[in-house]
């Protein structure tokens, strides 16, 4: 009787509890409820979730082990976790790297060891925000990671190089999540409009298409902040006479928070603003480099494009006037990659105003393109025989090498000697100007050529 009694309680608090979680599923974020339940509706990230790749290929031979997915926010980090969840056969547990402590980490991992002893489950751990694990927790959790009694799922939006415990490292395979393309982005929102169990379906919403693109350009890439962004301007939306809700582009505005800049990505406006971006940087003005910039950022181009820019002008208008700015160029780049926008809007400023306020030389675009020449008209361009390798066996039999003059056995490491073929004997390629470092090499190439000043 007792026991009969206790079972119907538990029956009773079951359905409350799944009444409970339906309810909250319908009151969640549109993000949250849209969410993919499998593999085929997952968008975007094909470079590892494509056909017959590595990881699809083990979720869905539920052969999954231990990895660490990180990405910038909004890419579907989380979402790949629950799909392997709702795909596996084994236990799945969740965690928060920032709220769990110790004595969750191993009242989870004692249960996972008595379920894979007991009855041969294994236990899928999912850490959300991994790197924010401590050395504690660290230390709890890998012994079971070690020995497969937990195949851990990490989610992280930084570099898990630098954040994680390299043990941990060492025992996961690292999948890298992209952000999402405007066309993937615009597909996720189309079919949250038209999904009337989980999205808007059932608000008869039409969104104009400036509008639309606009949500898809401002959200950087972030499937959660599009279709959040695209929630709100629906439900807040009131319909007309004939009950359907009209977002127009103004409403889009106020609903990402974000306004309008006239630039086409693929049209004339981009190209005449990355052209100003350079010009203002190749002439001097960080000002103006830096309106382009964030103008540029704030229209949603891509950061990587822009980098590639300030790469390049880095060693075109620069050069070795100041070849640190070719080094700054780099540090930018890898904040690009490393962490994003919006953070690394500021190291890429750092390198623009370097690069803007250095002087100006280019001489190294005008010597490799008369070198380039050269070699191409040339008829023969024999390397002179002293220049040539003599560490293989019979080489100075054949004079390679023979008459070859260290260069830092004579004062100051210079000694006059032939380099150039015979064909181009005499021939200047490089032309330093006499500005900022490359003044000092003008100088010094002055020297190196002019027997009579070496005394």
């Amino acid at each position: 009787m007792e026991k009969t009694q206790r079972m119907e309680r538990n029956q009773a608090m079951n359905l409350f509890d799944y009444g409970h979680e339906q309810e909250k599923e319908k009151k969640a974020p549109l993000a949250a409820r849209m969410r993919p339940r499998h593999l085929d509706e997952v968008v975007g990230q094909s470079h590892i979730l494509g056909k017959g790749k590595l990881l699809r290929r083990a979720i869905e031979a539920d052969q999954l082990s231990s990895i660490i997915l990180h990405g910038p926010p909004g890419t579907g980090k989380t979402t790949l976790a629950k799909v392997i969840a709702n795909t596996t056969e084994a236990h799945f547990d969740q965690l928060n790297a920032v709220t769990a402590g110790v004595g969750d980490i191993r009242k989870l991992t004692a249960e996972a060891k008595e379920r894979l002893g007991m009855y041969g489950r294994r236990t899928l751990l999912f850490v959300d925000e991994i790197h924010r694990f401590n050395k504690s927790q660290q230390d709890a959790l890998l012994p079971f990671v070690e020995d497969g009694t937990i195949i851990l799922i990490g989610a992280t939006t930084e570099n898990p190089s630098f954040e994680v415990n390299s043990a941990l490292l060492s025992r996961s395979r690292l999948f890298q999540l992209q952000p999402l393309t405007e066309s993937e982005l615009t597909r996720l929102a189309r079919r949250a409009l038209t999904d009337e169990e989980r999205g808007l379906g059932g608000y008869r919403a039409e969104v104009e298409v400036e509008a639309l693109s606009h949500l898809v350009a401002m959200a950087g890439g972030d499937a959660r902040h599009v279709l959040n962004a695209l929630e709100l301007a629906v439900v807040t939306t009131p319909p007309g006479e004939d009950g359907i809700r009209r977002i127009t582009l103004e409403v889009a505005e106020e609903s990402i928070q974000r306004k309008v800049i006239r630039y086409d990505k693929s049209g004339d406006n981009h190209y005449d603003t990355i052209s100003a971006f350079i010009k203002s940087m190749r002439g001097s003005d960080p000002d103006a480099a830096l309106y382009y910039l964030a103008k540029m950022i704030h229209a949603g181009e891509d950061p990587r494009f822009i980098v590639r820019r300030v790469f390049i002008h880095a060693a075109e208008d620069v050069g070795m006037a100041d070849p640190r700015a070719l080094l700054m160029a780099s540090a930018a780049a890898q904040a690009v990659e490393h962490i994003g926008l919006p953070e690394a809007q500021i190291p890429l400023a750092q390198a623009v105003i370097y690069i803007a306020t250095a002087p100006k030389s280019n001489a190294v675009v005008r010597g490799i393109a008369e070198a380039m020449e050269a070699v191409k008209n040339e008829s023969r361009g024999e390397v002179p025989l002293h220049l040539h390798d003599s560490h293989y066996p019979g080489a100075k039999q054949q004079g390679k090498g023979t008459g070859y003059r260290y260069p830092h056995d004579h004062p100051r490491g210079f000694v006059e000697q032939q380099y150039l073929p015979d064909e181009h004997l005499g021939r200047t390629f490089y032309h330093p100007t006499d500005r900022g470092y490359e003044g000092k090499l003008a100088e010094y190439l002055a020297w190196v050529k002019d027997p009579s000043a070496r005394g």
